[in-house]
């Protein structure tokens, strides 16, 4: 199994694609006007506590509060409360906790009025973005992510990761984490830690504990609200979450992005920075590794797989609804049960990478194929939590029902994935678009142009467009670009992209630059 990043770096955005053996599982995208990012901590100021609802609103100078409930408080909030105000005036110096005398946890069952005041100063972390009409969700039960374990101020609990599976591993790394765990401060083994030696351990603790007195030492001078830790970029958090020996490559195309990437894996896996590299081809990144290609077939209400069968995909506003089907599968087995057997694995396969390919999460019920044999439906049901075993959200599979319904409950922290796949009809049904005959004089009209330019005349020009205009424009004897040929007394390159809508199109020099 090989896993490859693809980096692509835009004025705006930047986009991390994940592939497993050539096909895509994640795709993400991280953009410059995101400012409350899953990880983040703000110094915030509770706007008022809502006794009914038993939790507070919380200004982190988004336009709409974030929503804090008391099960997120934390039960060390007393202690944390105290740790702000005297960081907060200057009175504490040393943010280590060994000495800091900790206040009694508060009440699990108790009431948000018991605990806090409107005014009082917090330090949250956000838990879920801002998603539709919302506004964060937080919490102030605070953790930072290191690439083995997550440090939990204001606790004494080490717990490991339930993916670790050893009984006797995980013996070993809780007795490791306590010879070396600061007082005031619990641990959370990472899956990543499984077989790791003390020395790695500790580096990355001490990393934490860096991190936690660089942002109490802000705290001082911080208005409110403000930002006091930042997660890490996305490329960063995905290679701490998900990198291990199967990756095989990192491409990035921007020079910045890739010193930074390539610094990160140095840190992380020294011997795997060679792997990271600066991809300079002419095709945009996206399209060399075959990835706008699969947004196309990924993405929108129909998802395909092998053998015919397919998908359908709704969006409902309480729940998502996923419809397998076999297509023509029904016709090449030799009886119903297998066929349907045999769609119903494919179709778990695909549904484990839809789900974190849009990052769909809430409720998701599944209607596959009707099997009658129990062990057909155990077999589906252990296959597709197979698949699901590396999604890094949490989630949740039930048996299939009576009526052959999967239910899953995934983890939504960030908005859902979605991606515009259709296009409108160039023939102009219903609508007033522009139909082929009037894209191709429009090519003429700026080839034209372009080429009567006297700075233009002995420069390459490539032009940029969809493929079906592309095969259009090269096919036949002679083809249009022929033509051209034997009009301008020059070749123009055709250079297909997948990325490109119907009637998008761009001539392009030599060195990448739109002629027009």
């Amino acid at each position: 199994m090989n896993r490859e990043l693809i980096v692509r770096s835009s004025s705006d955005a930047v986009d991390f694609a994940l592939l497993k053996d050539g096909k895509l599982i994640e795709l993400h995208k991280e953009e410059d006007n995101n400012s409350f990012s899953v990880g983040d901590i703000f110094l915030a100021k509770i706007r008022k506590p809502v006794t009914g609802l038993n939790a507070a609103f919380v200004n982190v100078g988004y336009e709409k509060d974030a929503f804090l409930h008391y099960h997120d408080l934390g039960p060390q909030l007393a202690s944390m409360l105290k740790f702000i105000k005297q960081a907060r005036i200057g009175k504490l110096k040393d943010f280590s906790l060994k000495d800091f005398p900790f206040e009694k946890d508060i009440d699990k069952n108790g009431s948000i009025n018991e605990v806090i005041k409107a005014n009082q100063s917090l330090l949250v972390q956000i838990v879920k973005e801002p998603i539709s009409t919302k506004g964060p969700r937080i919490s102030s039960e605070l953790s930072i992510a290191g690439r083995f374990l997550v440090m939990v101020p204001f606790s004494d609990r080490v717990s490991v990761s339930q993916k670790i599976e050893s009984n006797e591993e995980k013996s070993r790394l809780k007795r490791l984490v306590r010879s070396i765990k600061p007082k005031g401060f619990g641990v959370i083994i990472r899956t990543v830690a499984e077989g790791k030696k003390v020395a790695e351990l500790d580096k990355d603790l001490q990393n934490l504990l860096d991190k936690w007195t660089a942002m109490c030492k802000t705290l001082h001078k911080a208005e409110h609200p403000s930002k006091v830790l930042v997660e890490l970029n996305r490329a960063s958090s995905i290679l701490r979450d998900v990198f291990n020996d199967s990756f095989t490559g990192i491409h990035v195309d921007d020079e910045g992005l890739f010193e930074n990437i390539k610094d990160y894996v140095h840190e992380i896996a020294p011997d795997k920075e060679s792997i990271v590299k600066h991809y300079t081809g002419a095709a945009p990144i996206f399209e060399k590794f075959g990835i706008d290609r699969q947004i196309k077939t990924s993405f929108g209400r129909t998802a395909s797989m092998s053998k015919g069968a397919y998908l359908i995909i709704e969006h409902t506003e309480a729940l998502h609804v996923i419809d397998v089907n076999s297509g023509n599968r029904s016709n090449k087995a030799k009886n119903q049960e297998d066929t349907a057997l045999e769609v119903n694995m494919l179709a778990a396969s695909e549904i484990a990478r839809q789900l974190r390919l849009r990052d769909m999460g809430g409720i998701i019920v599944v209607d596959f194929i009707d099997m009658t044999r129990g062990d057909h439906r155990r077999k589906l049901f252990d296959h597709l939590r197979d698949e699901m075993k590396d999604d890094r959200a949490k989630h949740k599979i039930l048996p299939p029902s009576k009526f052959g319904l999967v239910q899953i409950t995934r983890q939504r922290v960030r908005p859902e994935m979605n991606i515009k796949t259709t296009e409108e009809n160039p023939n102009g049904s219903g609508k007033e678009v522009e139909a082929p005959i009037v894209l191709l004089e429009k090519i003429n009209f700026d080839l034209e142009k372009i080429l009567k330019k006297e700075a233009n005349k002995n420069t390459s020009v490539t032009l940029n467009i969809h493929p079906f205009i592309a095969a259009y424009l090269t096919k036949g004897m002679p083809s249009i670009r022929q033509k051209w040929f034997l009009e301008y007394k020059k070749w123009i390159k055709i250079q297909p992209r997948d990325a490109y809508t119907y009637l998008e199109y761009r001539f392009k020099d030599k060195e990448g630059k739109t002629l027009r």
